[in-house]
């Protein structure tokens, strides 16, 4: 029975959605180019780029992803936040490829590699990133409607109309005012969903106590609940492919590199990256807290699926109007992280699979509509692949092998485009092809009876372990047999 009142925590809900997307559609008036709508004119400054990516890379499926890491591993479960938190200070502290990729001006990374390696392969990579990113991103929308459903007590046969709902509000802003609206009601989102996340884990730690959360994961999990490396669930190949992720995905995945590509120098762009990576512990960490909450609530023998034992606990242990306030938070999370995905997916369809077709010559009017076109299409799609597809495992796995779709041959090509002259297009498809071959056959395999078993003997984790290695290995060859067939200035 969830303490959700509709009369009390209802209103703050209705309130905060319709001020943001009031916020959200008075941005419209200053979109009149397509470089404001996808990268907001390129004058994002410090301070707005780091609540935007911190907003942006925190939803409700990523909430709840995390949460259960926390509810099944403990502490141990923070592994990945460190591993992006690590990479993405490093890499704004370095300028390690951002910084040429964003003097280059460019508005995605299929753009970029265009100037390297040739139209062929931007148009490779921008069906390659579509296909990940819309696969990564095919399950938000359910994660979303099963948090909404049990924290507000929902009847589970309104689960579509709640996933609709949601999909409207979001991409109603979205698809008229672009980055620009997504940067402003980010900012709001950001303010909302901090507040509200730390006073109901504040309220969590002083009803439960720290120390005896703690002392039920190292009786239900052992001492692996606070050392991945002790862990038997974990594994060396699990922090191998976290560490391999972070760094890709900091270097390539359009919602994060947006934020560099959208700011005002590259400079700009670096100290983002800096000033946000600490928050990319926290969006593991806090959660993870809620999911520890949930273990010491229900313990190891919780009757669901571990993904919604953090819902439940806050739906019982949230009081009225605080729980109003939190799914205000929650839904400040998702529209964030919904509203730029959909917007990032969009602008590689637009940019590297559209125009290279029509090469640049429509209007700004015609790629202003064919670009909010994209957004609604990507929403329909989002609605159907979330009604259809079961969800199999740990989200947060679910989430890390539909990114290594296009984060581990990206980013071998991003870094050879970088800093390796002898890279070419003969290598660049070879990763690109061993990078999506592996990841989206282990998901096939998945779904057919005969290979389930040998799946879950491979898992996903060396699974994804070795698409990286792969990758980079057929980024070298590929590369080196095409200097060996032709001349050098070929």
């Amino acid at each position: 029975m969830s303490n959700f009142n509709w009369l009390i925590d209802g209103p703050i809900v209705l309130v905060y959605l319709a001020g943001t997307i009031t916020c959200g559609l008075l941005i419209r008036r200053y979109v009149r180019k397509v470089d404001d709508f996808l990268v907001a004119g390129r004058n994002v400054n410090l301070y707005l780029g780091i609540a935007s990516l911190a907003a942006s890379e925190f939803g409700i499926a990523t909430c709840m992803g995390n949460a259960e890491l926390g509810f099944k591993y403990g502490l141990a479960g923070v592994t990945p936040g460190i591993a992006l938190a690590l990479a993405m200070f490093v890499v704004g502290y370095t300028g390690f490829c951002i910084q040429p990729l964003r003097e280059q001006k460019v508005i995605t990374l299929p753009e970029f590699f265009e100037k390297k390696f040739g139209k062929r392969v931007r148009w490779a990579c921008g069906l390659v990133i579509v296909l990940g990113g819309l696969l990564n991103m095919g399950v938000f929308l359910r994660q979303a409607g099963d948090f909404l459903s049990i924290v507000c007590g929902f009847d589970p046969s309104y689960l579509e109309v709640v996933m609709t709902v949601i999909l409207a509000g979001i991409a109603l802003y979205t698809i008229l005012g672009g980055m620009l609206s997504i940067l402003v009601t980010d900012y709001i989102q950001f303010i909302v969903m901090s507040t509200g996340l730390i006073i109901v884990i504040l309220m969590v730690i002083f009803q439960f106590g720290w120390t005896p959360m703690l002392e039920a994961a190292q009786q239900n999990i052992g001492p692996g609940a606070f050392n991945p490396f002790v862990n038997p669930q974990y594994g060396i190949d699990r922090i191998l492919l976290d560490v391999f992720l972070a760094f890709a995905a900091v270097l390539t995945w359009q919602t994060m590199i947006s934020r560099v590509l959208s700011s005002k120098n590259s400079r700009t762009g670096r100290r983002i990256y800096m000033n946000t990576s600490p928050f990319f512990l926290v969006r593991f960490v806090l959660p993870a807290i809620l999911g520890m909450g949930a273990l010491y609530y229900f313990g190891p023998d919780f009757q669901g699926k571990s993904i919604f034992a953090m819902p439940q606990f806050l739906s019982m242990v949230v009081p009225v109007g605080l729980i109003g306030i939190l799914v205000a938070s929650m839904l400040a999370a998702d529209m964030s992280t919904n509203s730029s995905y959909m917007l990032a997916w969009s602008s590689v369809i637009y940019n590297d699979i559209m125009k290279p077709v029509h090469k640049g010559k429509w209007s700004e009017k015609r790629g202003l509509f064919w670009n909010r076109v994209l957004i609604a299409c990507i929403g329909i799609f989002l609605l159907l692949y979330g009604l259809w597809y079961p969800l199999k495992g740990d989200l947060w796995v679910y989430l890390q092998v539909t990114g290594t779709i296009y984060l581990s041959s990206m980013s071998v090509i991003l870094i050879a485009a970088c800093y390796w002259n002898k890279a070419n297009n003969w290598g660049a498809f070879a990763a690109i092809i061993a990078g999506a071959f592996i990841p989206v056959s282990f998901l096939v395999m998945q779904e057919i009876e005969l290979t389930q078993a040998l799946t879950q003997k491979i898992g996903p984790y060396k699974t994804g372990v070795a698409t990286y290695l792969v990758a980079a290995f057929a980024m070298i060859a590929g590369s080196l047999i095409k200097n060996n067939f032709k001349p050098a200035s070929s």
